[in-house]
């Protein structure tokens, strides 16, 4: 028997006309679905997803049952909220547990209740989604066979990674080809884990860099250039990433302030981009950091318009940081402020038990001009932690701590949550 999301999926091959974007509006994009667009309301909400890690353990009886729970983490959210686009940012899936046959049909699981409510999605790949038996090509596959997918591939360096793009946000009065975008959400692939299918001669997998390649921060700054001289004006952003930069690890050195930056603070230090790798290249244990993100960094903090970068990866840490000056041991001065954020550990699948949930972020398109947005993490128990506001006093405004809960599962109870 099909699942309602398959039978969604089925009915659109089957019967669904060609899509026909229309250039223009699209800037170079490759999605085929309708764009993008703020409510009549004039908001757009976004509901991040982290660390699913679906496929964990898949050969007894535990694997499968917190995928079983994954899904409903998702669910509840998504009958929480009511977001535009849901975003899936990064290690979707436990590459390293998965076999070649049937690695990436947990896609097929993870965007179920996407798919059922109508709604579509965009991902970041992160670094357990890289492995012998999985990569992003593969699960960008598997991904492309459902219609309400927008994650696509834009850079096609072969050391650029694979989620690397961009979405236009309109209007939801626009009808015109050349329509200017209100919002334009970038995705970036921070790489990581192991390249696909590939041994080194004493049979150990390969490493794959963790960080954003040079050629994807080249890409990125000059579309930036583009759309700024195609429209004669700044067009304000948000950026998505799995593995944080550097920056956030240095400004959790210099403490986070749980009424200022609200939010769980468990995994520290934070574990950056370029972390494990040596300045020149080499990955042999013998260097703690190597530098490769600092293009990334002054990228962000350059062009104008970056209003926030929303990481996962370290899954005990959900606050938002504004990085607006020069920090210790670092060579970037910021140009513009930008907030460093993470999101919710969302999966049963990997490592803690913090209370599972998922980043909102609400766009109101009265406050671009202010390069304004709102943000709370939605808990799978129903309650909002981290409501804040990454306005230009965010660092100074005083909110409620965040309470830190912890979901066990001895016998898999989905509702068992304990606080700390």
């Amino acid at each position: 028997m099909f699942s309602t999301a398959t039978f969604l999926w089925l009915t659109f091959a089957v019967w669904a006309p060609e899509a026909k974007p229309l250039a223009k509006r699209y800037y170079n994009s490759t999605e085929s679905s309708s764009p993008l667009a703020f409510r009549s309301d004039g908001t757009f909400q976004i509901s991040v997803f982290e660390d699913l890690h679906f496929g964990e353990n898949a050969w007894d009886t535990w694997g499968p049952q917190q995928d079983i729970n994954s899904v409903k983490v998702l669910n509840k959210v998504l009958d929480a909220e009511s977001p535009g686009l849901v975003v899936l940012n990064g290690d979707l899936i436990t590459g390293e547990n998965t076999y070649l046959e049937n690695s990436t049909t947990y896609i097929d699981q993870i965007i179920g209740p996407i798919v059922d409510r109508g709604l579509t999605w965009a991902s970041t790949y992160g670094n357990h989604d890289y492995d012998f038996n999985i990569s992003g090509i593969t699960i960008l596959a598997r991904e492309k066979r459902w219609p309400n997918s927008r994650t696509t591939q834009m850079v096609f360096n072969p050391e650029a990674g694979v989620s690397n793009y961009y979405l236009p946000v309109y209007d939801g009065n626009c009808t015109a080809e050349s329509c200017a975008p209100e919002l334009l959400l970038w995705f970036f692939d921070s790489r990581g884990g192991f390249l696909y299918q590939q041994r080194k001669g004493s049979g150990d997998r390969v490493g794959q860099p963790n960080w954003i390649d040079i050629s994807v921060v080249n890409w990125f700054r000059q579309k930036n250039a583009e759309f700024a001289s195609t429209f004669g004006r700044v067009i304000p952003s948000l950026a998505f990433c799995h593995i944080p930069t550097f920056a956030s690890r240095v400004l959790q050195a210099g403490g986070v302030d749980p009424n200022t930056e609200p939010g769980i603070n468990d995994d520290y230090p934070v574990a950056p981009q370029a972390e494990g790798w040596c300045p020149d290249g080499v990955n042999d244990g013998s260097c703690s950091y190597g530098g490769q993100d600092i293009p990334f960094m002054q990228a962000i903090s350059e062009v104008p318009g970056v209003m926030a970068l929303f990481s996962g990866h370290d899954h005990g840490d959900t606050w938002c940081y504004k990085w607006d000056k020069q920090l210790p041991n670092m060579t970037i001065a910021p140009r513009h402020d930008v907030n460093l954020c993470f999101g919710q550990h969302s999966g049963y699948g990997g490592y803690g038990n913090w209370e599972r949930g998922a980043r909102q972020i609400l766009v109101f398109k009265s406050k671009l001009k202010n390069l304004e947005v709102d943000t709370w993490i939605r808990l799978e128990g129903g309650s909002i932690v981290g409501s804040v506001s990454l306005n230009g006093t965010y660092g100074i405004d005083r909110y409620p701590a965040t309470n830190n809960t912890k979901t066990y599962c001895p016998t898999c109870d989905y509702n068992v949550v304990t606080p700390m």
